[in-house]
């Protein structure tokens, strides 16, 4: 196992590199730059630039140089650390990518959880108790949250909270404490926040994540070995959690490394609807401003997220499965 971990990581140097030229080429395709869209905004606003100010922006943001020599820059700085400079936050970058990246994580990944504490229980219980009223209510509810768009419960959501309870609903933090250093109140005001994001996220993912553990369990419940093992005597609900169930859930823990990106996707539209401080709304503003460092630097930390997501998944699917062994 030692062995393939580190061939896995020392795989993902060159799949990352080649993922960083991508990014990188997909940002210079629009045609112009930040410059010209920077010039092109003041202008519109009846402000004049001079020729030795425009040339200046472009030195700064490696734009004179040829794009090999742009690329070899801005990849060299993101490994030091050193991102650039987002004219359009007018902040450096790698500020806005740890201050974002943190509360997307936070939302994603309690997106996830909330995910799971509802598909696997209902997904059990559907395949258990398959055609009972039950299995039909769960699988239309789930359903009707699967055909709802995220963005779409996000704005059910604020409605409901100012017309049944008079409160708004957005931000993940209150007024008072959206400035304030960090300490347990803004904490505990944070969390009373993050259950509304968390809920309109994982709504979408649990119905899909329900039927597939549903089809899986079905389709192991009806093996000989489980019905060899009721015939013996197996408790069944130790014959459930120990075999059937471990092999059922081995889609979920596979594509670990996918969900990220997908519900990071959701998140973005979900952001900006409900005005959470998260990369999703920062990296459409920088795409449309052509902002390359503020864009390719969230990039380039959602595919090492995915590339270590995957990695992860393979660890979680061995130590799960006692069939799969990478040797």
């Amino acid at each position: 196992m030692r062995a393939y971990v580190i061939k896995r990581v020392f795989g993902m140097i060159p799949t990352l590199i080649l993922i960083s030229g991508l990014i990188f080429i997909v940002i210079q395709l629009p045609p112009g730059d930040i410059v010209t869209s920077t010039l092109d905004r003041m202008q519109s606003q009846g402000l004049e630039v001079s020729t030795e100010a425009v040339a200046n922006l472009r030195a700064q943001y490696n734009l004179d140089q040829p794009l090999l020599i742009q690329y070899v820059r801005w990849i060299g700085g993101f490994l030091v650390g050193d991102m650039g400079y987002s004219y359009l936050f007018t902040r450096p970058v790698s500020e806005l990518v740890w201050e974002r990246l943190g509360y997307t994580l936070m939302i994603t990944v309690s997106s996830l959880i909330f995910t799971w504490a509802i598909a696997i229980p209902a997904g059990i219980y559907s395949a258990v108790r398959q055609y009972s009223f039950g299995d039909y209510l769960i699988t239309t509810i789930m359903l009707v949250g699967l055909a709802t768009p995220s963005f779409l419960l996000a704005l059910m959501a604020m409605y409901a909270g100012y017309e049944f309870f008079g409160i708004s609903i957005g931000g993940l933090f209150s007024p008072e404490y959206r400035d304030a250093p960090w300490s347990f109140g803004r904490l505990l005001d944070f969390l009373s926040h993050l259950w509304i994001p968390m809920v309109v996220l994982g709504l979408g993912g649990t119905a899909s994540t329900m039927r597939i553990l549903r089809a899986n369990l079905l389709d192991e419940l009806s093996k000989p070995y489980v019905v060899t093992a009721r015939a013996k005597g197996v408790k069944p609900m130790k014959l459930l959690f120990k075999y059937p169930l471990r092999i059922a859930i081995n889609p979920f823990i596979s594509t670990i490394g996918l969900l990220m990106p997908a519900l990071i996707s959701g998140e973005a539209i979900v952001s900006i609807v409900l005005g959470l401080p998260t990369i999703g709304p920062a990296l459409i503003q920088a795409l449309i401003a052509q902002d390359m460092y503020l864009a390719g630097s969230f990039l380039m930390l959602l595919a090492v997220l995915t590339v270590l997501g995957m990695l992860l998944s393979d660890l979680l699917l061995a130590w799960a499965d006692p069939r799969i062994r990478y040797e």
